[in-house]
């Protein structure tokens, strides 16, 4: 063999290499964002896993409220199974934007149920509802700070996807962008509130 040919081989050796490298990169960071979607995971099951009973509660006292009740538990399923869909594929941009969107009207639903639950007097004072309230208070708080770091994870390798010359093994080996998980607050709750004197 000429010098040509060793000095060929050698640059397609380093070429096979480092596209090994980028994808072996790549391959731990989706696997991160999964192992970060798992922590969120935990909290949203056990998120799940107290609405129903939170409803339960809340039926002693509110049965002509049962639209109510009925759209909790159906926002709750439909969350859910969002959920499901992410875990199965953590990188997938339309489960993660569907998983925001039923998250959100879980929210919401559960707002209202909460702000519902605050016009009964008996209700309020409830040591079971307030504990629930307090616990899925707790829950919610750890799903803001899963969702930030799995955010991050995303961040990172959707940044290794995005970034030349990684980009070409990234294309070629079908790693696409992922999709940030956004907060289920809607603006209006996260602006602060205004005082008016």
């Amino acid at each position: 063999m000429s010098v040509a040919s060793w000095i060929s081989l050698a640059v397609v050796a380093v070429v096979v290499l480092w596209a090994v490298a980028v994808f072996n990169g790549l391959v731990q960071k989706r696997n991160r964002i999964a192992n970060a979607f798992s922590q969120i995971d935990v909290q949203l099951k056990r998120r799940y896993d107290l609405v129903p009973n939170l409803v339960e509660v809340a039926k002693r006292y509110l049965a002509h409220e049962a639209s109510t009740l009925e759209a909790v538990t159906r926002a709750r399923g439909t969350a859910f199974d969002a959920a499901a869909a992410v875990r199965a594929r953590p990188t997938d941009a339309a489960a993660v934007g569907t998983l925001a969107l039923a998250e959100q009207a879980l929210g919401g639903s559960l707002g209202r149920l909460m702000a519902l639950a605050e016009s009964y007097p008996d209700l309020k004072a409830d040591a079971t509802m307030a504990s629930l309230s307090e616990e899925l208070t707790s829950t919610e708080n750890r799903i803001g700070f899963a969702r930030q770091a799995y955010n991050d994870e995303v961040l990172a390798y959707n940044d290794a996807v995005g970034q030349f010359p990684a980009l070409l093994v990234a294309r070629v080996s079908g790693f696409a962008p992922a999709a940030m998980l956004q907060s289920t607050q809607s603006a209006q709750e996260r602006e602060a509130p205004r005082l008016a004197f």
